[in-house]
């Protein structure tokens, strides 16, 4: 019964917050496994979070590229508690569930503005040479990293990825017949060269 009012353990895979009658500073943070002891209720109270790696991905949303071309994207990010003290008094005494609220709302708001700076084409391309995903996706991690330190949720963006991009029947009509045009310019250039080649070559020849 001493063991349980006046000691408490933090696991290897937990970070802890101690409040002393209802407060915490940023002493009160422990993030090292181990027994500590403490006041029994109400003068202080502890609370635990889980330290380890969480998957988090938003939902459907509508986004517009620089040129003007809607396309749907699903994104998923991986994030863990860095900060307890910062995730307790941003988040409801550490609710889980508010954090994710707001990542859905930073998220939408990274995809808008990053997407918004990029062509279709970087995304769709019959020239794999010409996509960018890896950039954008990186593009997106930097500003949902900077946009999650600046608001100070106590927590940190490890990982960011598009996992889903559609489009609309009539975009991906408007697509392939960009893309056919694109090839029968090609083939044109390259029919033309072939006929001014063979021309010189019967000119020389003659």
């Amino acid at each position: 019964m001493g063991l349980y009012l006046f000691s408490f353990r933090v696991r290897q895979i937990e970070t802890a917050l101690v409040t002393t009658f209802g407060k915490a500073t940023k002493d009160s943070e422990i993030k090292e496994p181990g027994w500590y002891f403490r006041w029994p209720a109400p003068i202080q109270r502890v609370y635990k979070f889980d330290s380890r790696m969480r998957d988090f991905e938003a939902d459907l949303g509508e986004t517009t590229t620089k040129g003007a071309v809607p396309i749907i994207v699903n994104t998923y990010v991986v994030w863990k508690i860095a900060e307890p003290l910062a995730f307790f008094n941003a988040n409801e005494h550490g609710s889980v569930r508010e954090v994710q609220r707001k990542l859905l709302s930073q998220i939408s708001d990274t995809q808008n503005r990053i997407i918004g700076q990029h062509f279709f084409g970087e995304f769709v391309n019959s020239d794999p040479s010409q996509i960018k995903f890896p950039q954008i996706e990186q593009e997106m991690l930097n500003e949902l990293q900077r946009a999650v330190s600046n608001a100070n949720y106590g927590i940190e963006i490890k990982t960011l990825g598009i996992k889903q991009l559609k489009v609309s029947e009539d975009v991906s009509k408007d697509v392939f017949e960009r893309m056919k045009a694109e090839r029968s310019r090609r083939t044109e250039a390259t029919v033309s060269q072939g006929n001014a080649q063979a021309t010189k070559i019967k000119t020389e020849a003659d």
